[in-house]
């Protein structure tokens, strides 16, 4: 095994070089992920590789963060996220009607408040969003059982995210029939394998997103999507990480898709971010 430490920005990342290719490892700062599931995808990644592929590319979705709203960033994609949740509810409907207006109605919007709202808050903001046809809302309060009383109390399509670090907890999400979409991230779940466990158990549709990782980890999320026997929805894997990849020929999004394939870091780059010493 090769191991490599480096500093990306101000964010501490892992790299593992096996016989299967290579992992990573990142947890994120303020994101519930715990490091030894982190490593264990990686070490997944580099000496176990991943379950054959059902699919060879994957849909994806944009990421608008705040305004302004640039249409030109959002055309070609078959779906669109929307990160709300701030402590202004009007600044997020006057966000959400922004990226509509810019997408037109073709295109599946979804919103995701990261666990920000409580039970209440939730249910008035969904309401007021549900105008502009939303596909669905990504953790809107942070537990399972407020989600499960959410979902009862709107329309709009309800997702899992933060809150399902386990099949323990997948298994909990089905029987308080609290979610009509899982949310799987490889990291925090430790490995592509552990997160289609973890799928299984919730009985549920799944998508796949990422948590601003370089393209090793990226490559990762794909895999997993590819790996899922069923994708109806397209995957949050075009947030990459703030201050550099170590791939020269990064992961990107064509026409909404992303190509499933192993990527390698480029000498230079790893060289550019190792930490010595």
């Amino acid at each position: 095994m090769r191991e490599h430490r480096l500093l990306i920005g101000d964010r501490p990342v892992t790299l593992l070089a096996g016989p299967a290719g290579w992992g990573e490892s990142s947890p994120w700062a303020g994101y519930p992920s715990e490091p030894a599931a982190s490593r264990r995808a990686a070490e997944e990644a580099a000496f176990d590789g991943w379950p054959a592929p059902a699919r060879d590319s994957v849909p994806v979705n944009a990421l608008v963060e705040g305004q302004p709203v640039d249409r030109d960033e959002l055309v070609g994609f078959p779906a669109v996220k929307v990160k709300v949740g701030r402590s202004d509810p009007d600044a997020d409907v006057a966000l959400v009607a922004a990226v509509r207006d810019a997408v037109g109605p073709g295109v599946a919007l979804r919103v995701d408040a990261n666990g920000a709202w409580d039970l209440d808050t939730a249910e008035a903001t969904i309401r007021r969003l549900a105008r502009w046809d939303l596909e669905l809302v990504e953790q809107p309060v942070p537990g399972l059982d407020d989600l499960a009383r959410l979902r009862r109390r709107v329309d709009v399509p309800v997702a899992a995210d933060e809150c399902i670090r386990s099949v323990d907890d997948a298994r909990c999400l089905a029987v308080l029939d609290a979610a009509d979409v899982l949310v799987l991230k490889v990291q925090p779940l430790g490995g592509v394998r552990a997160a289609l466990r973890v799928a299984e158990a919730a009985g549920v549709p799944a998508l796949v997103t990422s948590m601003r990782e370089t393209s090793i980890g990226i490559a990762a999320g794909l895999a997993l999507a590819a790996a899922l026997p069923e994708l109806p929805y397209a995957c949050g894997l075009t947030a990459r990480m703030p201050g550099g990849d170590v791939v020269a020929e990064p992961l990107e999004p064509a026409e909404g898709r992303m190509r499933v394939r192993r990527v390698a870091p480029d000498p230079a780059l790893l060289a550019r971010y190792e930490v010595t010493g």
